[in-house]
């Protein structure tokens, strides 16, 4: 059972790499393959009569594994970002909101009317013209602004982020994006946008560190590779599905887009397929170790790096973060060098092109997060597997 179950997956992933990297018939065939063999698995097992032993083996697995992880869960003070007492409340607040960031939550929760009962100044990016946000901050904070803060998308965030850490002033986040992966690292209520404007009466300050890429902020992360050649595209705004499916062949056979490498004190990753500079690593929660960062303070950037070339290689991620295919490592600077003048990359979910060679660094602790005293806080991060502890700690009860 165990035999048929590993082999099944190691199909179906390698499966999955033949259609991202074929075209034609090829490409629909893997999608075949990639459907029946979990498929067939259950198959063979009902007709054996052992579909419930596999069910219960599952349950099992999925138990054990719930305990081991509450086993080996480290103290809250391991992985919760010290907070840091406000002595005294900002008197002008100013705050930037983008009104069709997030599908319209500005108006929808009344965020301008609501900041100014606190006394926020509010700047509303309302017009057709794009904005240069950088530079609205910067002029508010000439005219007396003492805290700086955005209701918009992660992208927008880092570019006043990086004004507010230029001056030492507190940064407010409110969840106003769609996705907002910072504020979620932060322990914001990303279902009540408003429930964030209370740091501006009642709040606490993180310190949290910065990433900078070329001199760009970043707070989230900067992608090379795939994912950044594919949002470049014009088409990819109007079909995503189908610029990523049309264009990941190329990108993965190496006949399209920059010949990378990434490169670290101790690391060189040579011509991968995508590279994922983060600000502070990720969690371990998937395949590729990535996941919510528990805290933005521990100094380092995250760097994971994907280089499959065949379905063997793809197959082998089962092995995780063993896996030949898979780079994942802490380092404080990262060069990323490539064969073209510019380099296509994604910052914060953003699609720019910088000149070779761009240069990802960390700045700790340059940035001064306000957050309400009561929020949803940041869950517990999933421990790492340690088989060595697991049986002290089954020994020694």
């Amino acid at each position: 059972m165990l035999a048929v179950g590993v082999a099944s997956a190691a199909v179906s992933l390698a499966a999955a790499y033949w259609f991202l990297a074929h075209r034609g018939i090829l490409r629909w065939l893997s999608l075949v393959v990639l459907v029946l063999s979990p498929a067939a698995v259950i198959v063979v097992f009902a007709l054996r009569g052992l579909l419930w032993v596999a069910l219960a083996s599952a349950t099992a697995w999925l138990l054990a594994g719930v305990t081991a992880r509450a086993a080996l869960a480290t103290e809250p003070g391991d992985w919760r970002m010290p907070e840091r007492r406000v002595d005294r409340p900002a008197t002008h607040p100013f705050l930037i909101m983008n009104p069709r960031s997030g599908g319209g939550k500005v108006a929808k929760f009344d965020l301008k009317r609501k900041a100014e009962e606190l006394g926020a100044e509010v700047f509303l990016i309302d017009g057709r013209e794009p904005v240069d946000v950088e530079a609205v901050a910067e002029l508010a904070v000439a005219d007396g602004a003492d805290l700086l803060g955005v209701a918009g998308g992660d992208g927008t965030q880092a570019l006043v982020a990086g004004v507010a850490a230029e001056h030492g002033l507190p940064f407010v986040v409110i969840t106003a994006g769609t996705r907002n992966h910072f504020a979620l690292d932060l322990g914001l209520d990303r279902e009540d946008p408003a429930a964030c404007l209370a740091a501006l009466a009642d709040g606490v300050d993180l310190a949290v560190d910065l990433g900078t890429i070329s001199g760009q902020t970043f707070v989230n992360n900067a992608s090379f590779g795939a994912y950044a050649e594919i949002v470049q595209t014009p088409q990819y705004r109007d079909d995503k599905l189908g610029s990523t499916l049309d264009l990941l062949p190329d990108l993965l056979s190496g006949q399209r887009g920059t010949h990378l490498t990434a490169s670290a004190a101790d690391l060189q990753v040579v011509e991968p397929q995508a590279v994922l500079i983060a600000n502070n690593p990720y969690g371990t929660g998937d395949v590729a170790g990535l996941g919510r960062r528990a805290r933005l303070d521990q100094g380092v950037l995250g760097v994971i790096g994907i280089n499959v070339r065949n379905a063997r290689q793809a197959a082998g991620l089962l092995r995780g973060a063993r896996s030949t295919g898979l780079t994942v490592k802490t380092a404080t600077e990262v060069v990323i060098d490539g064969d073209t003048p510019e380099i296509d990359v994604g910052i914060d979910g953003e699609a720019v092109s910088l000149p070779r060679p761009v240069r990802c660094t960390i700045r700790p602790g340059a940035l001064r997060v306000r957050v309400p005293r009561n929020r949803p806080g940041v869950a517990a991060p999933h421990a790492r597997m340690n088989w060595t502890r697991l049986r002290q700690l089954a020994l020694s009860a």
